[in-house]
């Protein structure tokens, strides 16, 4: 069975991670109808990885490509109404698809993302996943936040709020579906979860990257928006597990 979906996967040197997600979308039990890279012209094997697992590959221009640009530029081609924004670095449950959509259609959310659980087994990353889950959830009743791994939304809102904003270094995502609330119903997904990278932490360290994120989400409160590009976290520079 086909469901009516186009996923969107911004990559720059992910040869590592990105056939880790393509073999989990390879596995669901409903296939989503098409699946897009789209690459930020990486230096390693990421879009022969993409086209061996038949992917529909467009290829970035630098300097000013980033996770936001390439999922602006991979809904322009997307031919359903229904996205999902991936980050290269997740892997999907079997029914991820499946019980998503069930979700989605129970709750009529019209943006959603959903709850992570770590690919490592380390405690100290169980529990940090599970405080982002509740922080998320929480926080959603009044200022809705959604990581970029995983993001629905309807290709009419997207287009209506003219996509991610591009000059953001960080919070991108964050903001995009803050917008995106005001023109549909927003909500958590709780029955399927992802397994998410912890490379991050493992590059940064649990202080630096806190300390990024907690200062990216008092500029968007401040702001709006996070406004320091040099406090950003660089695109497609990971390397670690």
């Amino acid at each position: 069975m086909i469901a009516p979906v186009s996923i969107i996967i911004p990559t720059l040197n992910e040869e590592k991670y990105l056939p880790k997600l393509l073999q989990s979308i390879k596995n669901q039990t409903i296939k989503p109808d098409e699946i897009i890279v789209s690459d930020a012209r990486s230096k390693d094997k990421t879009r022969e990885v993409a086209k061996a697992f038949g992917c529909k590959v467009i290829e970035e221009k630098p300097p000013k490509s980033g996770p936001g640009k390439g999922r602006n530029t991979g809904e322009k081609i997307a031919g359903q109404n229904l996205l999902l924004f991936l980050d290269s670095d997740v892997i999907l449950p079997p029914d991820f698809i499946a019980q998503a959509l069930k979700e989605i259609k129970e709750k009529k959310l019209e943006i959603a993302s959903c709850f992570i659980v770590p690919t490592s087994g380390k405690l100290r990353y169980k529990i940090g996943c599970l405080l982002v889950n509740y922080f998320f959830l929480l926080t959603s009743l009044f200022s809705p936040h959604a990581g970029g791994y995983c993001i629905f939304i309807k290709k009419e809102i997207h287009e209506k709020i003219h996509g991610f904003d591009e000059s953001l270094a960080l919070g991108e995502d964050h903001e995009y579906v803050k917008r995106a609330s005001n023109y549909g119903k927003f909500g958590y997904l709780r029955r399927p979860k992802i397994k998410l990278s912890m490379r991050r932490l493992e590059e940064n360290g649990l202080l630096k990257t806190l300390s990024k994120y907690t200062f990216s989400e008092l500029q968007t409160l401040i702001f709006g928006k996070h406004k320091t590009k040099s406090f950003g976290i660089k695109f497609g520079q990971h390397y670690k597990e």
